[in-house]
C-alpha cells in the first residue's frame, strides 16, 4: 500500500496517506528512480516529509509549486511543517513594494 503521494518529479516532499511512525520505511519511485528511506520523525497523515536533503534556505517544492523555504537542514525522511519551513504563500510582506 502507498504511504506517500508525490505528483511531481521536481518535488522534494511528498503528502502522507496515513500517519507514519518514526522508523517506518517508504519506498517511491520518482523519475524513473526507486527511493528507499526511513522516516525519522512521526509524519502525521497529510502532513508533508522530505524526499530529497534540503539546506537552510532552499525553496520547499509539494505538487510542482513553491511552497517556502526551509528554515533550516532537513533530511530525508524529516516531518516537514512550520517547525523547520518559512511559507511562502500568502505573505503580503513578501509582495513587491509598489
Amino acid at each position: 500500500m502507498k504511504k506517500i503521494v508525490v505528483l511531481n518529479d521536481a518535488d522534494n516532499v511528498a503528502t502522507s496517506l496515513e500517519a507514519l511512525d518514526a522508523g517506518a520505511q517508504v519506498t517511491l519511485t520518482l523519475g524513473g528512480e526507486v527511493l528507499t528511506f526511513n522516516v525519522t520523525d512521526a509524519v502525521p497523515f497529510g502532513h508533508k516529509i522530505a524526499i530529497r536533503a534540503m539546506a537552510a534556505g532552499d525553496e520547499v517544492t509539494k505538487y510542482g509549486e513553491i511552497i517556502g523555504k526551509a528554515s533550516c537542514d532537513v533530511s530525508v525522511g524529516q516531518w516537514v511543517h512550520t517547525h523547520n519551513v518559512e511559507s511562502a504563500r500568502a505573505r503580503g510582506d513578501l509582495s513587491a513594494s509598489p
